[in-house]
């Protein structure tokens, strides 16, 4: 969530004009350059950060009890390590104990001054280090292999303690290249012999360390910095600033997709609704790209690819094509890969407007009942094109199609807000009026401790009927306060993953240059900051942030996994609460809760697709919790070949018992006004002519339309057992009172 923050703007311009920002470090020409940057966004984030006051000097900054205790410099450092070096290999513990003995006393006193000899000093270490490595790492790429020994490495060290000395390094990358040579011999897809793949990997991640400028080099150390308060505040370049620009005007030509670096591959943070990728349905969020093609071309490996440039192979021009080797989320062996081609469009706002369907159902008692299906993608709001007249927004979108599934005669209402990032706080204000009314919907505290109450003047309910609102780990922000405040009112049941995201901060966007000393001109090249200003909290007191919204029924889902959501990332702001605001509160959910969740349990039970939601889970979590691949061919092999046996059984058990769509008739802003509304049909995915004849496609991945969504279904019976039990109660009433 980002606001415009004037008062903030010019309370730290007046803070930051009367610092000192002095001293210059010894390269005179890059200190032009970041020196001043550098000083000014410390101060910003000291003075203008929600945490305020942090000073970086801080000895005890406050943290979660799951995290060590470490002043603020260490902590900036050991982000900066970790940006750096996140497999833990290149730099050893000798590095990381000399850097945090030698900067962490004086770093906050040196950034403030402008000297920034510890971030250059660090890297021009980190750059050796690489330099050194990537010479062994072919030397051990090209020594004969035979995958038949017992051991195994680690999957994931971002929590592993760096090696002790060099000699521990070179075990650690004996066996990490060894992983590597064995995961490109069983890719299914290879791009050259395993021994070439990897040494040009590594000569093209050196290749990318060398090219890094003293500004690049600044940028991460800032980054570092910004993140050490929150994950959500963060310095950006003005080529980020750009990608940022162009990610929000929603009309990037590409396939619709979020990527941030994680582990040296791109990672896919989300899928934008409507554009190519979201219409594909095989890309999902932490996915990760191993190798890019154009069109036929030949695909090119990008692990360890700067991200810029993982971005620049995939846009492209509109109607050209694109082919992406993807190790999905949920794989188990990184050799893994799938093959999605995708078709770059221009991804528009249009396409994440708000959508509806009205589904006739049949309850458990065999009668017929219309439930409404309203999908928001985001909380968007944007004037017209000349900025006068009507405005576009959710809440107005949303009103239309709901009215319309009134005139059809609809007897329930779930919202999804799966995968729902968030958007407009004013938006998902006002939606929440159209189902509570007036009243206050959500409240906010800023680094002073001040809290505000943002109320909604509604006036009446505009739907009354009763509400499922489906959500999982990757509704965020506004659309957690959306679902918050209807389960606060008690107007709604919340059904989904164990709990939301979890992003209960606001961030504001500040221009650097604005806040420099007056007598400096870089500042038109100084990058901006993001920077978290407020925390977020329901109307009954507790924060969504770090915990998100707790769902009222639990359905088993692939996205419900810990390693998605605020507490999976860096320094994420705790957990709080605030006094609570009386509300008036709804019967609609509390006196059935209970009910409906031993029918929902019942169900989920008896559902093959939930099962095998389960099983993929705890296979999943189990793998995590291991954190160990096995070095062994054959050991691997067996268990790719238990993988495509789980698939095939299950593919055919779908064939046996298939699941029967209700019929469903669309309501957008395209056919809400039609006197009738036109038949959902299932959109199943061109078969391709690659299809037939190229090895690289799959047939998982290509049969994806025909899965049914087992989430859905259930949130259907849901709201069936939801609005009869609500009607038996009513018509009880009716008989007593008479």
């Amino acid at each position: 969530m980002i606001l415009s923050t004037k008062m903030l703007s010019l309370l730290l311009l007046l803070l930051l004009v009367s610092s000192r920002i002095g001293a210059s470090p010894t390269n005179e020409t890059a200190s032009r350059d970041m020196a001043p940057v550098a000083a000014t966004v410390a101060r910003m984030l000291e003075q203008g950060h929600y945490l305020h006051p942090l000073a970086l000097s801080e000895k005890n900054p406050p943290r979660l009890e799951s995290e060590p205790p470490e002043t603020m410099s260490e902590r900036v450092l050991r982000n900066y390590f970790n940006i750096l070096d996140y497999t833990h290999l290149y730099f050893t513990k000798g590095d990381i104990d000399e850097f945090i003995q030698r900067f962490s006393p004086t770093l906050a006193s040196d950034i403030l001054h402008g000297d920034l000899r510890a971030p250059r000093e660090i890297f021009s270490r980190f750059r050796q280090r690489v330099e050194d490595r990537v010479v062994k790492n072919k030397e051990l790429a090209a020594a004969p292999h035979d995958f038949s020994s017992s051991k195994s490495v680690e999957i994931d060290r971002k929590k592993a303690p760096w090696p002790s000395d060099l000699q521990e390094s070179d075990r650690l990358w004996s066996d990490r290249i060894e992983a590597e040579l064995l995961q490109e011999n069983l890719n299914e897809h290879p791009l050259n012999p395993p021994t070439k793949v990897v040494g040009k990997r590594y000569d093209q991640f050196l290749k990318s360390i060398n090219e890094q400028s003293d500004e690049d080099v600044i940028k991460t150390f800032l980054v570092a910095l910004s993140q050490s308060y929150d994950p959500h505040s963060e310095y950006m370049s003005p080529s980020d600033m750009e990608n940022f620009n162009i990610q929000m005007r929603l009309s990037l030509v590409g396939i619709g997709a979020v990527l941030r670096t994680d582990d040296g591959y791109a990672k896919i943070v989300e899928v934008v609704p409507g554009g190519p990728a979201d219409k594909d349905g095989r890309l999902k969020p932490n996915d990760r790209i191993a190798a890019v093609a154009q069109g036929k071309e030949s695909f090119e490996d990008v692990v360890d690819m700067k991200l810029d440039k993982v971005v620049e192979k995939i846009r492209g021009a509109k109607g050209s094509l694109v082919r992406i080797q993807v190790i999905p989320a949920n794989a188990t062996d990184p050799s893994k890969r799938h093959v999605i081609e995708i078709t770059r469009e221009e991804v528009k706002l249009k396409e994440s407007e708000a959508k509806g369907e009205v589904i006739d159902s049949i309850n458990p008692e065999g009668k017929n009942v219309k439930i409404g299906w309203l999908t928001i993608p985001s909380f968007y709001a944007e004037m017209d094109k000349h900025g006068e007249g009507d405005s576009k927004s959710t809440t107005k979108d949303v009103r239309r199609i709901v009215e319309r599934m009134k005139k059809e005669g609809i007897e329930g209402l779930v919202i999804d807000l799966r995968r729902d990032g968030g958007g407009s706080l004013e938006e998902a204000i006002n939606l929440t009026g159209l189902f509570v009314g007036s009243g206050p919907v959500v409240q906010a505290k800023d680094a002073n401790g001040k809290v505000t109450v943002a109320k909604d003047g509604e006036g009446d309910p505009f739907y009354t009927g009763p509400v499922v609102v489906l959500a999982n780990r990757l509704s965020a922000s506004a659309s957690e306060i959306f679902a918050a405040a209807l389960q606060d009112y008690g107007r709604a049941v919340i059904v989904g993953d164990q709990r939301s995201f979890g992003k209960g901060t606001v961030q504001t966007l500040l221009d650097v240059g604005k806040f420099m000393p007056l007598f400096h001109d870089e500042g038109s090249k100084a990058g901006s900051l993001k920077l978290t200003i407020q925390k977020f909290y329901r109307v009954s007191g507790g924060s969504t942030q770090h915990r998100g919204v707790l769902s009222d029924i639990v359905l088993p889902s692939p996205t419900d996994t810990p390693e998605i959501g605020e507490s999976s990332l860096p320094n994420p702001l705790a957990y709080d609460e605030v006094d609570p605001q009386p509300v008036n509160k709804f019967t609609f959910a509390s006196p059935f809760l209970e009910t409906l969740k031993q029918r929902s349990a019942d169900r989920v039970s008896k559902d093959s697709e939930f099962r095998y939601i389960t099983e993929d889970m705890k296979r999943f979590r189990e793998k995590l919790d291991l954190n160990q691949l096995s070095l062994n061919e054959n050991v691997r092999k067996e268990e790719l070949a238990q993988e495509k046996t789980r698939k095939e059984e299950r593919k055919k058990e779908r064939k046996l018992h298939p699941v029967e769509e209700p019929a469903a008739y669309e309501v957008t802003l395209d056919t809400v006004d039609k006197p009738t509304l036109p038949k959902v049909t299932l959109k199943k995915k061109p078969i391709r002519e690659k299809q037939a004849k190229d090895p690289d496609a799959e047939e998982d991945d290509a049969d994806v339309s025909k899965t049914s969504d087992p989430i859905r279904h259930e949130a259907i019976n849901i709201i069936q057992d939801l609005t009869a039990d609500i009607h038996k109660l009513r018509t009880a009433k009716t008989a007593q009172g008479g």
